[in-house]
Formats: C-alpha cells, structure tokens, sequence
C-alpha cells in the first residue's frame, strides 16, 4: 500500500510535466506567430502578405499598417501602379542588386511585400510594394490606415502601354491619400522610356504631365504638387530619381547640403555627393547642378572601389569588410578630373569630382580637411545644428 501514493506521485509529477511541456509548445507558437505578424520584418529581408489575408477580416496586411514600429520609427514609401508597370523590378534593382536583365523573370507580384532599408541613420526607411491588381479602395480595406504615416507616394506609370487607366488609378491615389495625409510626397515615375526616342519621352512626359494636373484642376484640388521622373532600370535614371525621393525624407538635408558645401569652396572640387554604397542614392550633394554623367560616373566609381577590396583588401581567409574607414580611392580619368572617394561612415562615402591641377595643389589642404572632419562627425554622431 505504500507504494500507492508513490505510483500517484509519479503520474501527477508525469501529468504535471506533460502540461509544462504543452505550455511551452503553445508559447513557442505564439512567438512564431508574433514573428510572422510583425517582427521578422525588423532584420534582414522583406516581408509579403497575401492580398487573401487582407480580405479576410483585416487581421493580415493592414494590419501592420498600424504598427508602431512601422509608422512612428520609420518614414513610409509606398510603390503603387497597375500590373506589369515595373514596380517590383525597381525595387529589385535599386535595393537588390538585381541585374536589369534578370527582371525578365520576375512573376507577377500578388502580394503586398514590406521591406526595411536600414543602410544609415538617413537612408531608414520600409518600401511598400503594392501588387496592381489589388483595389486599395474597396470596403474591406481601410486606406486611411494605408496613407497615415506615409512619407512619399511613388506612382509607376509605364510609358511604353496606354497610360489613360494608369492617368484614373493615379487620380483616385492620389486624392484619397491627400484627404488622410497632405504631407505625403506624390512622386510619379514615367518608366520604361529606355525604349523610347528622346522626341517621344519629352512628348510622353509633357502629356502625362498636363493630363494629371488637369485632372486635379478640375477636382479643385491645384496645391497638390506632383514630382514627375523618367526612369529605367537599364541606366541610372532610376537611382537619381530614387535618389530625390529619398533625400525629401531627410529632414538633416538642408544642414547636410551646407556643409558640403563649405567642404567644395575650402578645397577647390568642383561636385561632391554623399552616398550610400549599397544602394548607390546620394543623400545630399552641393548646390551645384547634377548632371546624369556625373551621378553615372560616381556610381561606377562605388562598384569599382567595392569589387576591387573585395579581391584585394580582404584576407586570405576572407575575413573582413571590403568597405571600412580606411577605404580611399582616387581615380584619375583621361579628361585631367581626379575621382575622389573617402569613407565617412560604414555606409556612408563621400564622391568628389576635382581638376587635377587643383587637386594636386590643394588636396587635401588643412581647410578641406577640417571641412571633412566636421561633415564626418556631423554624420557619425547624427547631431544637426544649423551652426557649420
């Protein structure tokens, strides 16, 4: 008999285990759960929702739309345009490193994908890329959850297809998200011109142009201003543009553009951009002019300097980074300009255009030197002042 109370000691101490076990299985679930909902999305890679999840009871997509994380950190980019525009191929492309070519192959996108770009403390972001098939207005979504909080608004309007739906679609976006958010920056991209004449793109632009401010004339709604790009993935056209969407998110944009340029007059260079170098946007650059060969010859100047230290600057073993504070590259080309490269911070590069004359002469100088100093330690510690 005494062996009775042992037994059932033994099943209630096996029961009792059983149970911690089952607790500890549904709370492992619930945090797989939170990190498919809503948190996976906050490290590496992009997050996709099913457009079947959205319109089943809105627990899915939008809900997100919400989140805290997503709204108060991080400005919001939303990617909209109909199907096939080359919405998902921009995105490819400029956050991807994907080849142009291997877009071909891209599928239809039917989902609504989230993505972080973390690059810097000024290129911190979450790109909204929105499937075209999907109509944001129905019922069962609530657009003022999709338009709250959003910093910029890229419209994608193929340039080469019929553009009169694209021109509709674009107007209803447009005045829904101006009612819930008039601080959003609407910025349409007239893509795939890489296809057309120069004659036909001025054409296409002035027309799609006229066409969608006339639209919202009529609507009386004037003040809304639109920004209208031509872009390709087979050029840089899409990265410069990118490039001016981004840099309207900046709020340190004005104190960044001072000191560059203080840094040009102090050291005689003739252009100066700070870059990104896994993406290839400038965050800012001096009040001089930009012109497309300049931006292009920049972005190659990036991938030569990455391609090269990762052939020659890492170690035998492969440990280290191809980019860090000792990357410096000076190129000189064929036309007497000396390309200027400097580390400013771990993603951050400093591009500088300069004559050669001028570069031997005053490069680097004392002046130009502390200019540096003071634009690297702006960046490094995040503090803008309006004192330079």
């Amino acid at each position: 008999m005494s062996q009775v109370p042992g037994k059932l000691k033994e099943q209630e101490e096996g029961e009792e285990e059983e149970e911690d076990e089952d607790d500890e299985e549904e709370e492992e679930e619930e945090e797989e759960e939170d990190e498919i909902v809503g948190l996976a999305d906050y490290g590496d890679g992009a997050e996709s929702f099913s457009d079947g999840d959205a319109e089943n009871g809105g627990d899915g997509a939008f809900l997100d739309f919400s989140d805290p994380f997503s709204t108060d950190v991080k400005p919001r980019i939303l990617l909209m345009g109909l199907r096939r525009s080359g919405k998902s191929s921009i995105q490819k492309v400029v956050f991807h490193k994907m080849s142009p070519n291997e877009t071909l192959f891209l599928e239809s996108t039917n989902k609504i994908c989230r993505e972080d770009v973390s690059n810097s403390s000024f290129v911190n972001f979450q790109i909204w890329d929105f499937p075209g098939q999907i109509d944001f207005f129905d019922p069962t979504f609530d657009y003022e959850m999709i338009f709250r909080g959003t910093g910029a608004l890229i419209f994608v309007i193929d340039s080469q297809d019929d553009y009169m739906e694209a021109l509709a679609r674009l107007h209803l976006t447009v005045t829904r998200a101006y009612k819930v958010n008039p601080d959003i920056n609407f910025e349409i991209f007239i893509h795939k011109v890489d296809g057309l004449s120069d004659d036909h793109k001025i054409e296409t632009q002035r027309d799609i142009h006229q066409r969608a401010n006339d639209d919202l004339a009529d609507a009386g709604l004037e003040k809304i201003h639109l920004s209208f790009y031509l872009t390709s993935i087979y050029d840089h056209s899409i990265f410069e543009a990118f490039s001016k969407v981004v840099q309207k998110l900046i709020p340190q944009l004005p104190t960044l553009e001072n000191l560059l340029n203080i840094f040009i007059s102090n050291s005689g260079i003739e252009k100066a951009f700070l870059f990104d170098v896994v993406s290839k946007i400038y965050i800012a650059t001096d009040s001089t002019p930009v012109d497309m060969q300049t931006y292009e010859l920049s972005c190659d100047m990036i991938d030569v300097v990455i391609d090269i230290s990762c052939i020659y600057g890492l170690k035998e073993d492969g440990a280290g980074t191809p980019y860090d504070k000792e990357s410096t590259a000076i190129i000189k080309l064929n036309n007497t300009t000396v390309l200027y490269l400097k580390e400013v911070t771990k993603f951050l590069a400093l591009v500088c255009f300069v004559r050669e004359e001028s570069f031997e002469r005053k490069v680097p100088s004392r002046c130009s030197l502390g200019a540096l100093k003071r634009l690297s330690v702006t960046i490094r510690m995040g503090i803008v002042t309006a004192r330079c």
